[in-house]
């Protein structure tokens, strides 16, 4: 669950952009409560992690259905290939690139 949380403590995640569906770890993240920020707003938020993350990769902070724009950066760069919940790891088994969303690879 999504609320806003404290200043205290570094972030284990960043949002790009305020309309992003996706965060990343910017350390190991293990399932539970993870605190972070939104870099352009300066914003704080904490969301449920419910897969470890590991530092680099991405997790849902909104809900998307298969076949949805995964948005970071505010820009498209994926395609869901199953419904992913806030919070879930998100990666090559439940995503496609954008850029090679039609190819047969």
């Amino acid at each position: 669950m999504e609320g806003e949380v404290s200043a205290g403590g570094p972030p284990q995640f960043l949002i790009h952009d305020e309309g992003d569906s996706v965060a990343v770890a910017v350390q190991d993240i293990e399932p539970g409560s993870a605190g972070g920020a939104v870099l352009r707003s300066g914003r704080r938020c904490e969301y449920e992690v419910a897969q470890r993350v590991p530092l680099g990769h991405k997790f849902a902070v909104t809900e998307l259905s298969a076949g949805a724009d995964v948005i970071k950066y505010g820009v498209r760069v994926a395609v869901a290939t199953k419904d992913i919940a806030v919070g879930d790891y998100v990666h090559v088994d439940n995503v496609r690139s954008a850029r090679w969303q039609n190819s047969v690879a």
